[in-house]
């Protein structure tokens, strides 16, 4: 049994997460949850330094940063992305509501998909928030008990994921230099705190919304449901406001990060 000490120690964290994914592996390789973000970079690289079978995924919401979609597709082309059914635009409209803190549909149906009856690798990190800090090493899936998830990194820092990242000069996303420190859907509603900022850093996406939103409203009244909007711009201005009143949730829709 490996004793932890600090990163790059005699029995650093680095070895230890190795060993950990050398424990679990099962005998078809892990299925690799792979966001993008500089997590996801890190275990990729701790696969290949393991030398342990897995193949990768990555669940394009169509609210990606077009950023991310670019790296993954020079830097990282063995990662196999997958559409959903619906785009964020025409789930709107079929849900006939945006997504909110509380209503948070659009994770079910854009990023919580694939994997089923595999050991989903993960780099989610018990560093990020209160929620995460009980997670467990391995553990089933809540919504779908053949899914496992095991997460080696789940007691890393994120200075030892940034060390690591620069110790083996590993490629990340460009947006990481633009100030961003997590990297997620555009304008999440759970991270309330950046919408404005990703409203003018994306603004097609945000005129995406809106012309989303319009087209809701419509929805609400074929139906024959009530609403409180006659325009997109106001289910705009509405979802935008709702979120300078929330706490911001750093769980978030970034599972894979």
């Amino acid at each position: 049994m490996l004793k932890e000490t600090t990163l790059y120690g005699k029995y650093d964290k680095v070895e230890i997460a190795i060993e950990r994914l050398k424990m679990f592996v099962p005998g078809e390789g892990y299925y690799g949850a792979f966001s993008g973000g500089k997590d996801s970079v890190a275990i990729k690289e701790l696969v290949t330094m393991a030398g342990i079978q897995c193949d990768w995924h990555y669940n394009w919401t169509t609210v990606d940063p077009p950023e991310v979609l670019r790296f993954i597709k020079k830097y990282h082309p063995d990662v196999e992305i997958h559409q959903p059914i619906l785009t964020m635009w025409q789930l709107i409209v079929k849900k006939r509501m945006p997504p909110t803190r509380l209503v948070r549909y659009c994770c079910e149906h854009l990023k919580e998909r694939g994997g089923a009856g595999r050991h989903v690798l993960t780099g989610i990190r018990g560093q990020e928030s209160f929620k995460r800090s009980k997670r467990q090493m391995v553990e089933h899936c809540f919504k779908d008990e053949s899914k496992i998830y095991v997460n080696p990194i789940l007691d890393w820092s994120e200075n030892d994921v940034w060390e690591f990242i620069h110790k083996y000069h590993l490629l990340y996303c460009s947006l990481y230099d633009e100030g961003f420190t997590r990297i997620g859907c555009i304008m999440c509603p759970m991270n309330s705190r950046r919408m404005e900022k990703d409203a003018k850093r994306w603004p097609k996406y945000y005129q995406a919304y809106v012309r989303a939103f319009q087209r809701c409203i419509d929805k609400r009244i074929e139906d024959g449901l009530a609403t409180n909007w006659q325009t997109g711009q106001e289910m705009m201005d509405w979802w935008t406001e709702q979120g300078k009143h929330i706490k911001q949730d750093p769980d978030q829709t970034i599972m894979f990060e």
